[in-house]
């Protein structure tokens, strides 16, 4: 399984080519959006719904049918589309790709999104370290309204759409949609509770549908080439192409844009030069940014990168940032990390979430150093279960799940120290 060059979306990808308004012309980009537009919103949600595509942002919920979760008519509130572009999951650097070097695909499809949902407006909230990326993409915006893509009559299509870049201020909890959506409003970004769900009350108290950068991003090329051909790529419910992230001990880290469902050992072989040092050195894997379990080489070397493949496998797709590490890496010394990233990311508005996050990183350190019991790594699982399922949000499945992850395929590592720590203290 592999994409060919003529199913590739994303032909930018590495800024090879210009960015700007004439170069995203000529890659295909806003060709007749006038004529898609004209298909009407009906047409548009069941062609995303034809093309089976699935979030990106890491849920993998249906977007075409999160659309149509919203009401059929505009009443006394104004609908809203807001796009995630906060990109803050450690490992993660697709969506400041597309930003960077190809954002009129995301232009055009904030246009037909909003357009499908019956939105006149659409925010697009980035974190605020992507500079350069925020930059790019309100200089695409100008360019866009400058030629009548966007604004008043956009397209010459009668719809009026305006575009607005909201900027975050660095913090992990507003890349949840509900947080994102308090943030926006000027508060402190803490979740929600659902319902209501934001398809009833979201940005401002109306209805509002919250999609991350690349799943927008795909949307002009679903509709320029159908639905069928996108569900064409790909595994039944698992259609598509999708951007991979891939970092550590490769040979060559890169972003790649391929066929959901390929193998691992296909992805990493084919356009990351292997494994360094070899296959025999793989160790561990984290497939979906680092709120995903970390996976054992046996189970992940011919497991299919999509959504069902790696639930089956005992972890997630997540936003398919892969992280891979050798025998070299202390995986307990590298779960101790990320523990301290939810612990220090936690909002605090839930009990289990801000207690535990900080409970578990003290318990990881003191596993990492050895300073511990045999038994205290059960105790340690169990804790994480008390966390799992129990917050407003999913920060605290976030936080758990690496541990999780650690304690099920690699817990004689941790036991390795315990005894090495109590040996030398014998």
């Amino acid at each position: 399984m592999m994409l060919r060059d003529q199913d590739r979306i994303f032909t930018n990808l590495y800024g090879i080519h210009d960015w700007r308004l004439k170069g995203a012309q000529s890659r295909g980009d806003w060709d007749n959006t006038k004529a898609l537009l004209a298909k009407g919103r009906d047409a548009i949600i069941e062609e995303v719904k034809t093309s089976g595509l699935r979030g990106r942002g890491g849920a993998g919920f249906g977007t075409g049918m999160k659309w149509s979760f919203m009401p059929k008519t505009e009443g006394a509130r104004p609908h809203y589309l807001v796009i995630n572009a906060d990109e803050g999951e450690p490992g993660t650097c697709k969506d400041r790709e597309i930003m960077r070097f190809d954002p009129h695909k995301l232009v055009e499809g904030a246009l037909l999104a909003s357009f499908a949902i019956g939105a006149h407006a659409s925010y697009i909230y980035i974190r605020g370290e992507f500079v350069r990326e925020a930059e790019h993409l309100q200089v695409a915006i100008d360019e866009a309204y400058a030629a009548g893509l966007i604004g008043k009559n956009a397209c010459g299509s009668g719809w009026d759409f305006d575009l607005y870049v909201h900027r975050g201020a660095g913090a992990y909890i507003c890349g949840e949609e509900s947080a994102l959506i308090e943030s926006l409003e000027g508060k402190k970004g803490q979740p929600r509770l659902k319902p209501p769900f934001p398809a009833g009350v979201g940005l401002y108290g109306c209805p509002t549908t919250v999609n991350n950068v690349e799943s927008i991003a795909v949307v002009p090329a679903i509709l320029r080439r159908s639905g069928a051909w996108f569900a064409g790529l790909g595994r039944a419910k698992n259609s598509g192409t999708k951007l991979f992230c891939i970092s550590g001990h490769v040979n060559k880290p890169c972003n790649v844009e391929e066929e959901m469902g390929i193998s691992f050992r296909e992805l990493i072989d084919k356009h990351c030069g292997g494994i360094r040092g070899g296959w025999d050195n793989l160790m561990g894997v984290i497939p979906g940014g680092c709120s995903t379990p970390v996976l054992t080489r046996e189970v992940i070397e011919n497991c299919p990168m999509d959504f069902d493949g790696l639930r089956e496998a005992g972890s997630g797709l997540g936003t398919a940032a892969v992280i891979v590490m050798d025998k070299s890496t202390d995986i307990v010394r590298a779960i101790t990390r990320l523990s301290r990233f939810y612990k220090h990311e936690s909002c605090g508005q839930c009990t289990p979430c801000r207690e535990g996050t900080g409970w578990m990183w003290r318990m990881m350190e003191r596993m990492d150093k050895g300073d511990a019991t045999i038994e205290e790594i059960d105790l340690l699982q169990q804790v994480t279960k008390q966390v799992e399922g129990h917050t407003i949000c999913a920060l605290g499945d976030a936080a758990a799940w690496p541990i999780q992850g650690l304690i099920r395929n690699f817990r004689p590592e941790i036991e390795k120290k315990i005894r090495a720590r109590n040996s030398s203290a014998a």
